[in-house]
C-alpha cells in the first residue's frame, strides 16, 4: 500500500487558481465520499486553506491512483484538467512522506514556522474520521505528522522569533521592558495594524491600553474591544507622560509627534524608557526623537529589519527540523513494511497450505489401503515441503520490510501468487501490534 498527495500550493499556484480549487469547510462530506469511490482509492483526507488544496490518499495502484485525483479535482470544480495541471504536484511513497510531514512542521508554508497549518490539518483530519474516509494507514500517518510537527517546536527555535511587523514590535518592547505586564500602550490610529499590535500586546500582558483617532467613534471601538480607554485626538500629547510604548500608524501627511514634544514628555517621565513605534508611511514620528534620552523609535524598516534577521534565523532552525523529518520518514516506512509483510507472510501460508491440503486429498483418495501411519507420515512431508519452501522467501520478506524497496517484494509475492486483499487483515495486525 502506498500513502500518495496529489494539490497545488502558493508555490505553484497564483491565488485565483488557488480559490477555484478550495473546499468548502462545510461541505466536505460530499467530496470525500467521492474521493473514496475513486477505483485505485482505499482512503481519503482533504487539505483546504488559502495557501493549499492537497488530497491524501492510499492506493495500492499508483499511477492510476494520480490520474483519479487530478480528473476528480478538475471535475468536482468544473474545471478542465488541462488548465489545471500546470500547477499540480503529485508524491508517492516516501516522498509523500516527507511532503506532508514538511507541511504540519510548516516547513512548507509562506512563513516557515507558522503555527496554523498544523490546526488546518488536524480539522481536515477530523473531517475524514467523521465521514469515515481515513483508515488504517492514513489515521496512524497523520497521528505521525502531528507528533513530528510538536517534537520540531519542541526540539528547535523553528518558532520562537517574530516574522511579523507587528509581533516583532512586541519582542521589541519585552526586550527594552524585561515584561510588559505593568506597561501602558498608547494606540494613534485605529486601523488593521494597530489593532494586530494592540492584541499581540494585549496578549503579552501589557496593563492598560489607551486609543486614539481622528475620528473618536472609532477609536471607543478598538478601545472596547482591549477593555481600554478612548481618547480624543486633540488632547492625546497631554497623556503621553503616562504611556510607555507608543504605536503610531495614522495616514497623516506630516509628523504627529514632533520631537520637541517628546523632549517634553522625556522631562516629565524623569527619562524612563519610552518606546515608540511607528509604522506609517509617511512617518507620523519625527525621527529627530532617537536622539533623546530614554527614547527608542522605531520605524517599519527598522521592524522589517528584525523580521528579515528573525526569519533568517528560522531558515537555519528548518535545517535542524528536516533532520528530524528524515528520522520520522525511516521510522515510519518501518512500521508500514512491518504492517503488510505479517498478513503477507500469512496469506502466502495459507495460499499454499490449501494447495497442499487439496492435492492430498486427491492422492488420499486414489490410494487404497493407505494406513493412518502412512498417511501422517505424507502429511507430514507436505507440510515439510511447504516449510522449506517458504523459508527462503519469508526471511526475504523479513528482511526487506526494514528496506526501501520493500513494497516491491510484498508486490511482487502478492502478483505471484494471487493472494487476496490484506486490508481486514492488515487492521487485525495493526490492533494487535497496538495491543
Amino acid at each position: 500500500m502506498n500513502i500518495l498527495v496529489v494539490g497545488l500550493s502558493h508555490k505553484t499556484a497564483p491565488v485565483e487558481i488557488r480559490e477555484k480549487v478550495a473546499f468548502a469547510p462545510t461541505e466536505m462530506e460530499a467530496p470525500l465520499q467521492q474521493m473514496l469511490a475513486l477505483p485505485s482509492v482505499s482512503e481519503a483526507v482533504i487539505v483546504s486553506t488559502c495557501n493549499r488544496v492537497e488530497l491524501y490518499a492510499t492506493s495500492r495502484n499508483v499511477d492510476a491512483a494520480i490520474t483519479e485525483l487530478k480528473q476528480f479535482l478538475a471535475a468536482y470544480h468544473q474545471l478542465r484538467l488541462s488548465d489545471l495541471e500546470q500547477h499540480l504536484y503529485s508524491y508517492e511513497g516516501a516522498e509523500a512522506i516527507r511532503h506532508v510531514l514538511r507541511v504540519s512542521a510548516s516547513l512548507d508554508s509562506m512563513v516557515i514556522g507558522e503555527p496554523q497549518i498544523l490546526g488546518q490539518i488536524k480539522t481536515a483530519y477530523g473531517y475524514a474520521c467523521e465521514y469515515k474516509t481515513a483508515g488504517l494507514i492514513l489515521n496512524r500517518f497523520l497521528h505521525k505528522a502531528f507528533s513530528v510537527a510538536k517534537r520540531v517546536r519542541t526540539e528547535t527555535a523553528i518558532a520562537s522569533s517574530a516574522v511579523s511587523v507587528s509581533f516583532a514590535a512586541v519582542e521589541l518592547a519585552r526586550k527594552i521592558f524585561d515584561t510588559l505586564e505593568d506597561k501602558t500602550v498608547m494606540l494613534i490610529g485605529a486601523g488593521e495594524m494597530c489593532e494586530l499590535a494592540a492584541r499581540h500586546f494585549v496578549n503579552n500582558g501589557v496593563a492598560k491600553v489607551l486609543v486614539t483617532n481622528r475620528t473618536f467613534s472609532r477609536a471607543e471601538k478598538l478601545a472596547d474591544e482591549f477593555d481600554g480607554t478612548a481618547v480624543s485626538f486633540e488632547n492625546f500629547r497631554e497623556q503621553l507622560h503616562r504611556v510607555d510604548i507608543v504605536l503610531s500608524s495614522t495616514g497623516a501627511p506630516d509628523y504627529v509627534l514632533e520631537a520637541k514634544k517628546l523632549k517634553e514628555v522625556c522631562k516629565l517621565r524623569r527619562h524612563k524608557p519610552m518606546f515608540l513605534i511607528d509604522i506609517a508611511v509617511p512617518r507620523d514620528i519625527d525621527p529627530l526623537a532617537n536622539k533623546l534620552d530614554g527614547i527608542y523609535l522605531y520605524d517599519v524598516d527598522d521592524l522589517q529589519g528584525v523580521v528579515q534577521a528573525n526569519l533568517k534565523e528560522r531558515h537555519k532552525e528548518a535545517a535542524k527540523a528536516e533532520e528530524i523529518i528524515d528520522e520520522e520518514i525511516a521510522q515510519f516506512q518501518r512500521w508500514m513494511a512491518t504492517l503488510e509483510v505479517k498478513p503477507t507472510i500469512v496469506a502466502l501460508r495459507q495460499q499454499l497450505d490449501r494447495v497442499r491440503k487439496a492435492e492430498l486429498e486427491k492422492t488420499f483418495s486414489s490410494l487404497n489401503g493407505l494406513g493412518k501411519k502412512e498417511r501422517k507420515a505424507v502429511e507430514a512431508m507436505t507440510n515439510a515441503i511447504v516449510n522449506k519452501i517458504l523459508h527462503h522467501p519469508t526471511n526475504i520478506l523479513k528482511q526487506a520490510q526494514n528496506g526501501s524497496d520493500g513494497d516491491l517484494y510484498i508486490d511482487a509475492v502478492r502478483t505471484l501468487f494471487d493472494l487476496p486483499d490484506t486490508t481486514e487483515k492488515l487492521q487485525q495486525a495493526a490492533d494487535s501490534d497496538d495491543a
